[in-house]
């Protein structure tokens, strides 16, 4: 029977519970409804799916399904049971893989089964006995729990290794190895499976190996691929010297079988004997425990709230360093490493935290792209300016969380490196606000990582209250344990996660915090109870001094820094900055609109000693010779030869809106753009004429934001489907009973894709019905060669040619024979 009918008829037979936790654990197989079961088994079974229910697998789930799928065979039926697996799992149990089983059951990656042709009679009432879905072959790979492929496959892929494995076979019997000879590579390759086909004839055969094999073959504890320098050299029995090193020595027995110029493959046959004939040597329930230190709950609070006041002072000043200077980008995107340097000179910072300080204001949309000027700008009142400490924490971290963005990939270098300089980047590295640091698996690697923070944290607390302190060997070990299959995404974001989350107060002193632990559990409004007990009160007064700075006694509120700012040049770094004023600064506040009495005026309010003589002097003198040169800025002109009619528009009311100001006594200039000053003038009844079109306007759409307000509001990555769309697949799924048979349907695709790749790997012939591009209908028995992109390369042995056929014009495969049956 066809896997797919044979699991289609086991999710009939659910309960309704049974499939609610199905589309629970798997939203995408009623993504759009599936019209019925068929359809349901069909999408189960599709390979994408699949990949995606197997990255959520932990080890032993994992280790236990590609033992099953080692030990079976889909093409024959053979099935195998839990008594069966044990045998092939070291360590392993009865009690221990039936629950396994029933999970990997329950997330329909593999079906019951028949007992094996071998077993019929004498399997027990009880014994079940299981088989993988069709497309978990493709899925896990070449080299399932590690192992290579057998001889015989090696021999039918490797022709290099098929042109040499007959004189090598010859090669050990003349050399007195217990070996049969052959005349044919799929005989050798026999010969050389039995001859490694037990761990004791592999221990004898390495009795007598160079000192160091058995190190070099450890190394393939895990993996069945190896880089080895000429990998393809000659290497021979016949003609050893005494000193021949390790992969020599391999390679001459064919031990190693060579793949290209660079690597090998340890043969399955070795593999499984060096792991002592289990095919899993390492089963264990329970996760790895990793040694930690611990940091004490005082010193762990301190560190994240002063990190925190830090990144939200370091982030007003970056954004008045953008306001006063936008950033520009570079033709490939991006901010360059010079203008970066220039941003780090002005909020003194090191170029990396610069970095991913400046993604960080990026992806909370505090700064924007302004594709006229292609410069990073604030956008106009920014309503985070103006927000409590504590908000301004949450709307970074949601932003933090829901972005898809890596902040911390920039600066590493570029995966194309070099060639990518040659044809025409910045550079070898990823830049700042680049295109190179978008990730879009980003927020669910980043919540994986924030939860097991929170799961090493609690089971590895100490007794006296101290929290472990975590790093990313420890999350990663976790991580490899809790989802192998997406090991290689948290390796790469790991390190930068822990990065990031400690800028945030998520991490202090190396351990996960209490705010981690509620952002971790969804629980933001916890969060800011933690942050607004214990995150210090920002500091209204600075103390003026004579020699023209003024000390801020700790971290300012944000309205008294960014003035201060802009009267004053920032020294040194931490809470306890000091601001120079000088004459350059005073003019930068004249110039942005303040005057000589409400700078005094300021300083007084917030000065918590008297404004010193020299600053005072300092002040009004730079405003006493400040503005005898007036510079403005216009958007658009008006020009008349009529020296009245620029008159009577001065006096119109209706031109109000235009803040119109003559400059000459037919000139006038307006605020307004040159198509809003036309539409105003026509509505007067005039006819002006544009002398330049308008730039054009470019809109953005705030993706992440409170309907109202440009709150970044994070959403946890949903897993389940809403239960109304649950409801309403269960009820189309138990109106829609039975296997369609027709050969429509949505399975029906599936099921021919099935037929067709089972009849390849047994190279058997099928009949199909074909339309032609006229619409007729052709039943054909061809043998099917190999299948991809939506084609089909079948022989025809009638005609004793090859061709090609689309897919979608089959309606309908069967394995040859069975039509007239």
């Amino acid at each position: 029977m066809s896997l797919i009918r044979a699991l289609s008829m086991e999710l009939e037979a659910r309960s309704d519970d049974s499939l609610r936790a199905l589309f629970a654990a798997r939203p995408d197989l009623i993504s759009p409804m599936a019209p019925d079961f068929a359809a349901l088994a069909a999408r189960a079974s599709a390979r994408v799916s699949v990949q995606r229910a197997l990255e959520r697998l932990n080890k032993p789930q994992m280790q236990v399904l590609e033992t099953l799928h080692l030990s079976t065979n889909t093409d024959t039926g053979h099935s195998v049971s839990a008594a069966g697996l044990k045998k092939a799992i070291a360590g392993s149990t009865l009690s221990a893989l039936e629950p396994i089983l029933g999970t990997l059951q329950d997330l329909a990656l593999i079906h019951r089964a028949d007992p094996p042709a071998s077993l019929h009679g004498r399997a027990g009432p009880r014994q079940r006995f299981y088989l993988p879905v069709a497309s978990l072959k493709d899925v896990i790979g070449i080299y399932p729990a590690g192992l290579g492929r057998s001889y015989t496959e090696l021999v039918r892929l490797q022709p290099a290794f098929a042109q040499r494995v007959v004189q090598l076979v010859a090669e050990l019997h003349h050399s007195g190895v217990d070996i049969h000879p052959a005349s044919t590579p799929m005989d050798a390759a026999l010969s050389l499976q039995r001859w490694t086909s037990t761990p004791e004839s592999v221990r004898a055969i390495l009795a007598t190996a160079p000192e160091r094999t058995q190190g070099l073959l450890e190394k393939f504890g895990n993996w069945a691929m190896g880089a080895v320098p000429q990998a393809q050299r000659r290497a021979s029995v016949t003609h050893e010297s005494a000193d021949v090193g390790p992969v020599d020595w391999l390679l001459a027995r064919g031990l190693l079988v060579p793949l290209d110029a660079g690597h090998v493959e340890l043969p399955h046959s070795v593999g499984l004997a060096l792991r002592g004939g289990a095919v899993i040597a390492d089963f264990t329930l329970q996760p790895p425990v990793p040694e930690l230190g611990h940091t004490s709950a005082a010193l762990r609070r301190n560190a994240a709230m002063g990190a925190i006041a830090e990144t939200l002072r370091l982030a007003n000043e970056l954004l008045f360093a953008v306001r006063e200077q936008p950033l520009a980008t570079l033709r490939s995107g991006g901010v360059g490493v010079r203008e970066l340097r220039r941003l780090a000179e002005s909020i003194r910072c090191g170029v990396h935290e610069t970095a991913i300080l400046l993604e960080l204001c990026a992806l909370s949309g505090l700064i924007r792209l302004d594709v006229d000027s292609s410069t990073w700008v604030q956008p106009p009142s920014l309503e985070w300016l103006s927000l409590p400490r504590q908000e301004q924490w949450l709307w970074m971290v949601n932003a933090w969380l829901a972005s898809e963005r890596a902040p911390s990939l920039v600066g590493q270098p570029l995966a194309g490196g070099t060639a990518a300089s040659h044809q025409g980047t910045a550079g070898t590295t990823v830049n700042a606000l680049s295109a190179e640091a978008q990730r879009p698996d980003a927020p669910v690697v980043r919540r994986r990582i924030l939860e097991i923070l929170d799961e090493l944290t609690v089971e590895a607390a100490a007794p006296d209250g101290k929290a472990p302190v975590l790093d990313a060997r420890a999350v990663l070990q976790r991580a490899e344990w809790a989802q192998p299959r997406m090991s290689r995404r948290f390796s790469s974001l790991v390190r930068g996660i822990l990065e990031e989350a400690t800028l945030l107060g998520l991490m202090g002193s190396g351990a996960f915090t209490q705010l981690g632990s509620a952002i971790a559990a969804g629980q933001p409004e916890r969060a800011m109870t933690i942050l607004g007990e214990h995150l210090p009160a920002a500091v209204n007064h600075i103390l003026l001094q004579a020699d023209l700075t003024a000390v801020a006694p700790g971290y300012l509120a944000p309205e008294l820094s960014e003035t201060l700012l802009l009267m004053a040049d920032a020294e040194g770094q931490g809470p306890a900055s000091i601001y120079r004023f000088s004459t350059a600064s005073v003019r930068r506040a004249l110039d942005a609109g303040q005057d000589a009495e409400s700078l005094l005026a300021f300083l007084r309010e917030h000065s918590a000693t008297e404004v010193p003589q020299p600053l005072a002097y300092l002040v009004q003198d730079t405003a006493s010779r400040h503005g005898r040169l007036r510079i403005s800025s216009s958007a658009s002109f008006i020009q008349s030869d009529d020296e009245s009619a620029i008159s009577e528009l001065l006096q119109e009311a209706r031109t109000s809106v235009l803040s119109l100001v003559r400059l000459a006594p037919t000139v006038l200039a307006s605020s307004a753009s040159p198509r809003e000053t036309a539409r105003v003038l026509r509505e007067l009844g005039l006819s002006p004429a544009l002398q330049e079109p308008e730039p054009g306007v470019v809109r953005f759409k705030r993706t992440t934001a409170v309907a109202g307000s440009g709150r970044p509001v994070y959403t946890a990555p949903r897993m389940a489907p809403p239960d109304d769309d649950v409801e309403a697949q269960l009820s189309i799924l138990r109106q829609h009973r039975g296997v369609p048979t027709d050969g429509t349907g949505e399975a029906s695709t599936q099921l021919g894709l099935e037929t067709l790749q089972k009849a390849i790997r047994l190279k058997q012939a099928v009949t199909m019905n074909v339309v032609d591009s006229l619409g007729n209908s052709n039943t054909e028995t061809v043998v099917p060669v190999s299948v991809s992109g939506g084609r089909v390369r079948v022989f025809d042995p009638d005609k004793d040619t090859e061709r090609v056929l689309s897919i979608h014009r089959i309606i309908d495969v069967e394995p040859a024979g069975e039509r007239n049956k």
